[in-house]
């Protein structure tokens, strides 16, 4: 069965950091492209951040560039999220998605466009 399994989310202050992780399991994503979404209660789901195959190429949402980073280890195939200068309005929960394109540039931030997808970790900011 394939999965994608994040986890790092929790509780954090405003202003503190998550890492969050997405590990893969089943099969291998080494020639996927991967993203991070997050939906808040009552909202549609919003896209955050992608990542190329590679680790080389990376694409974010305006609201959060300079505060979150993606990346992807080599050996293990797990993908991050550095998330720093947390806000109240951060608050959501949090999914990881494959993409079986290898990278879709400014189209990766279109949800329809992933074929695998985590069950999502909470991340509560407090003001």
């Amino acid at each position: 069965q394939v999965q994608l399994v994040e986890s790092g989310g929790g509780l954090v202050q405003a202003g503190g950091s998550l890492r969050l992780s997405c590990a893969p399991s089943g099969r291998t994503f080494s020639t996927y492209g991967m993203g991070w979404f997050r939906q808040a209660p009552g909202k549609e789901r919003e896209f955050v951040a992608a990542i190329n195959w590679s680790g080389s190429s990376t694409y974010y949402a305006d609201s959060m560039k300079g505060r979150f980073t993606i990346s992807r280890g080599s050996a293990e195939n797990t993908v991050y999220l550095q998330m720093n200068s947390l806000k109240p309005e951060d608050t959501a929960v949090y999914y990881c998605a494959a993409d079986r394109s290898p990278w879709r540039g400014p189209n990766s931030d279109t949800w329809s466009g992933y074929d695998y997808w985590g069950q999502g970790t909470q991340v509560t900011v407090s003001s």
